[in-house]
């Protein structure tokens, strides 16, 4: 069994860390006896559609986030193509926003995302930057998705509530700071304002985010049971630190 993986913009987003979420993945399905080839894919390469089953893109600068858009754009219609083969996403701020419909910069300039979430972003006046915690059901798991949020744009579900959150705000920011909702998820396409190395402190989110990329080739996979001892730890350090006496929207 052996997973592809494709970071995309490996040079240009990988603001706090980001990067540290394919190290957890590769980690995660070597000690699971599953094989991993990790590519990075930047302005101008070409991308095959068919050779991967899960793209990973991170959050950058402004100007990085707009080169980044642009090419993004060229390689749209294969990103779609492998989105309905099945590939799986994990795209996190400036990669979520661009995975959105658009986003409108404070500018007022609009750049134009890939469509393949049902969210749109609008700048906003502020940054909304701080620890945050989830709930996120989907994941089969009642404990928190825990981390750090740091975002100018403010991200809005549409459909009147039909699109599904990633999460919803235990404390802290979220995707506007306003509704409780956080990231989303549509099919195998998740996008989160949680940056840095997130998967390490959430090895469930870790482990989901897996069985969706090992579906593509291999259906349904039952995950070994890992020791995640420290990584639980982790997980409900930052929640008694962080989270006693704060709520949503702070």
């Amino acid at each position: 069994m052996k997973l592809h993986i494709c970071h995309l913009y490996p040079d240009l987003l990988n603001l706090y860390g980001d990067r540290g979420n394919i190290l957890v993945l590769y980690r995660r399905a070597r000690w699971r006896g599953i094989a991993v080839e990790i590519t990075g894919l930047s302005l101008g390469d070409p991308l095959d559609p068919k050779l991967y089953d899960l793209f990973f893109l991170g959050g950058g600068p402004d100007q990085e986030q707009g080169v980044a858009a642009r090419d993004l754009l060229t390689k749209g219609p294969w990103l779609r193509e492998a989105v309905e083969e099945g590939a799986a996403v994990l795209a996190i701020c400036g990669g979520y926003q661009l995975f959105g419909r658009y986003y409108r910069t404070a500018g007022g300039n609009i750049l134009p995302g890939l469509g393949l979430l049902p969210v749109y972003t609008e700048a906003g006046n502020r940054r909304l930057k701080g620890n945050i915690a989830i709930r996120a059901p989907r994941l089969g798991d009642p404990r928190p998705v825990v981390g750090f949020e740091n975002h100018g744009g403010r991200t809005f579900l549409e459909g009147d509530g039909q699109a599904e959150p990633l999460g919803h705000v235990v404390f802290g920011f979220g995707n506007n700071g306003a509704d409780g909702t956080e990231g989303c998820i549509s099919g195998r396409v998740i996008g989160t304002y949680l940056h840095g190395p997130l998967l390490a402190k959430n090895p469930h989110l870790a482990d989901y985010v897996l069985a969706l990329a090992l579906q593509k080739r291999y259906g349904e996979v039952p995950l070994a049971p890992l020791n995640d001892e420290l990584e639980w730890e982790a997980n409900e350090n930052l929640l008694r630190r962080f989270g006693r006496g704060r709520r949503k929207g702070g």
